[in-house]
């Protein structure tokens, strides 16, 4: 594939030939493994998911003029260190259900799912290591933009626990850790996938602001979902958020735009002291009675616009029509 190949007309968050792609290249690696901990390793890895990341950094790299041709070992790199990430995540959050199956912890148990977790990691260096064709600096600088995104994850992480239950925190330090948490895997899958590729500086930087405002829309939208959408179609618990008493986007949005009555109805919501299911149907009717709903609709499509502006003037007309896609696609999905 290079970077003046034709794109098929994306389905779901990348083209089909893409995914196939990426999807063959995985259950090959890890679909007739023996030893346990690939075994492990392989369960979090074939669930069904969006490949968004490894899609940015392949679509990144042709979208500055390079070829992604000699870039899938990155591109599954990226995956694996994404996929560590929801190991762990799903343990801090006990939550049991992860792209619609039982989560790893769930499925084998704490410790192993900590190791299953640390495992794939690791195997991120490795395999970025496997892109023998491109420049060795080019590979070591991959490594490092890599490392600091999932060192800048770990750092959102830690600020969202800082701010379970508290109501009152500022919209602006919610999307300061957004883009940590969130929208690191983003900057760093866009980032290494042009460095990568060979692109210039200026490139490189284009293809990091749009995965910025990807990574905040997307998150806000993220924050919807349990409001719009069932457990069965997101994969995952709607009611995760508010057990675990987190003021997402959203909830920010409605509790500053409600008045006294509303806002303690909001912090009863988010107390831990109702059962979850009340506290979920609860948060839902205020933040369609407040309007946060729609807000956030627009603060999220407003972040989207911006993302789209960056890669306006880039090289790869056929990848960055791509990257268009994804972004619009961001805003608009079940899942």
């Amino acid at each position: 594939m290079t970077n003046t190949e034709t794109y098929a007309v994306p389905t779901g968050f990348g083209s089909p030939e893409l995914i196939g792609l990426l999807n063959r290249e995985m259950r090959k690696r890890w679909s007739a493994v023996a030893e346990r901990t690939d075994q492990m390793a392989g369960y979090a890895l074939l669930a069904p998911g969006k490949m968004l990341r490894p899609m940015l950094l392949l679509t990144s790299a042709d979208a500055t003029g390079g070829d992604s041709a000699q870039l899938l070992p990155a591109a599954l790199a990226v995956e694996y260190l994404h996929v560590a990430t929801l190991v762990h995540d799903d343990i801090i959050d006990d939550d049991e259900l992860r792209r619609g199956r039982p989560t790893v912890h769930t499925h084998y148990g704490m410790p192993d799912a900590l190791v299953t977790g640390d495992f794939l990691i690791l195997n991120m260096t490795s395999t970025l290591l496997e892109c023998t064709a491109v420049q060795p600096a080019a590979v070591l600088e991959a490594a490092r933009v890599l490392s600091t995104a999932g060192s800048d994850v770990c750092r959102g992480q830690v600020r969202e626990a800082g701010m379970a239950g508290d109501l009152n925190c500022p919209v602006g330090d919610y999307q300061e850790m957004v883009a940590l948490k969130t929208g690191a895997l983003f900057r760093g899958a866009c980032r290494a996938g042009a460095i990568l590729g060979g692109a210039t500086a200026e490139h490189a930087d284009a293809v990091t602001r749009y995965a910025e405002h990807l990574g905040v829309g997307f998150q806000i939208f993220d924050d919807l979902l349990p409001y719009l959408a069932d457990s069965p179609t997101t994969g995952k618990p709607a009611t995760s958020d508010v057990a675990n008493l987190r003021p997402t986007f959203p909830v920010l949005v409605g509790y500053q735009a409600a008045g006294d009555g509303d806002r303690r109805r909001f912090a009863e919501a988010l107390s831990g002291r109702m059962p979850v299911a009340d506290s979920h149907r609860l948060m839902r009717e205020l933040l369609i009675s407040t309007g946060a709903l729609d807000l956030s609709r627009a603060r999220a499509a407003e972040e989207i616009a911006w993302a789209r502006e960056s890669i306006a003037d880039l090289p790869g007309t056929a990848a960055v029509e791509q990257m268009l896609a994804i972004a619009d696609l961001s805003i608009d999905r079940n899942r």
